[in-house]
């Protein structure tokens, strides 16, 4: 068992959040086409609400903090804040676009020790990534950061969402990737708006592709072992739990609310009116969330595919039932497999499509 591995069963059998992401503000210089927030700036937290919230993190135990958005250093206090939550000893990454990062950021960052900065690119081609995320110029910024934040041995993440529009350009992004020396993650799902809008999910990508992509070597490694079902499912995987999700992971929003993950908006707490510890330890919805273990979910819990799903709560509490099966996970263990989940099965082997019409964005289509 790895350190993190055994940090994260103890956070869990103590009910320790070891992890927490905090959003400090929505607003972004992007407008990202799959985006799943407002932007609404109004009535965000302050820089000393803040720092309040990173102190009540540290004093429940909280380790691993990310620092994202919206777009975190369009807030002229991101530093400061960064240089709070790293002077409390918080591991410390960064969810940014970049395209405010330039060599002095850079130096910055690398001096406060933040453990790695997280970045979205969504092609290698400046016509794709920028038509996606509405801003000029976007993806030469970001990479000029990168490369600024690797001079500065600033570890990086690129992470690739697929979209109908981009999704030929994964391998080309990953090489890029490799040629930059940073990280490379590839992420096939499109997440509903946080006010349950799924209007957004018309633009992942289809079955075929995305049945295409799991059978790719270049994103998931040997892919007769990836795609090899296992259909034994033990006691150890029915007494546990789908995720990290409101176990040792907390979503805490730009105005003070309290979710299980920024994918799973049930409401648990605002830090305005309640205290993080007491939030994280009497909310109602985080004691429901805790009490319910992979043999109480009604569908999944029958599924061969449980040993290996990747199945999300918060997708499926925003399909309208937390109990229930992710249709946007059903799909990707039935073309990892080619074996139908629970659900699939249910629904007379009907697979949902993953997207349905084609949404026009300008400069793409």
């Amino acid at each position: 068992m790895s350190l993190l591995d055994e940090m994260n069963e103890k956070a869990t059998a103590r009910g320790v959040p070891l992890s927490a992401h905090l959003d400090i503000t929505w607003r972004c210089n992007e407008r990202c086409v799959h985006c799943y927030l407002d932007h609404d700036g109004k009535g965000e937290m302050t820089t000393g609400e803040i720092k309040d919230v990173v102190c009540q993190l540290a004093d429940v135990g909280t380790f691993f903090l990310s620092i994202s958005g919206g777009e975190p250093l369009l807030r002229r206090d991101c530093f400061e804040i960064l240089e709070y939550a790293r002077a409390l000893r918080f591991n410390v990454k960064l969810k940014t676009n970049a395209v405010m990062i330039g060599p002095e950021e850079a130096v910055r960052l690398r001096r406060l020790g933040i453990e790695q900065v997280q970045i979205s690119v969504y092609s290698h081609r400046a016509e794709v990534h920028d038509a996606i995320t509405k801003l000029p110029g976007s993806l030469r910024r970001t990479l000029e950061a990168i490369r600024h934040l690797r001079t500065n041995d600033v570890k990086v993440s690129i992470t690739n969402v697929l979209m109908q529009f981009n999704q030929q350009d994964a391998k080309a992004v990953k090489a890029m990737a490799q040629e930059l020396g940073v990280n490379f993650v590839i992420d096939p799902t499109i997440t509903p708006m946080l006010n349950g809008d799924r209007s957004i999910t018309k633009l992942g990508i289809t079955m075929n592709e995305l049945r295409e992509v799991m059978r790719t070597e270049e994103f998931v490694g040997d892919v007769a072992e990836f795609c090899s079902p296992v259909s034994t499912v033990g006691d150890e995987i029915l007494d546990g739990y789908s995720c990290s999700a409101g176990h040792t992971l907390a979503y805490i929003s730009p105005f003070g609310d309290v979710f299980p993950c920024v994918q799973f908006p049930m409401p648990c707490g605002n830090l305005r009116k309640q205290s993080f510890r007491e939030i994280w330890y009497n909310s109602p919805a985080f004691i429901e969330l805790r009490s319910v273990h992979v043999r109480d979910l009604h569908t999944c819990s029958q599924c061969s595919h449980t040993a290996y799903c990747s199945r999300c709560p918060g997708l499926a509490y925003m399909e309208g039932d937390m109990r229930g099966p992710s249709s946007a996970d059903c799909q990707k263990s039935y073309a990892r497999t080619g074996i139908p989940s629970a659900a699939i099965s249910r629904a007379g082997n009907r697979i949902p499509p993953l997207r349905s019409g084609l949404v026009q964005i300008s400069g793409l289509y």
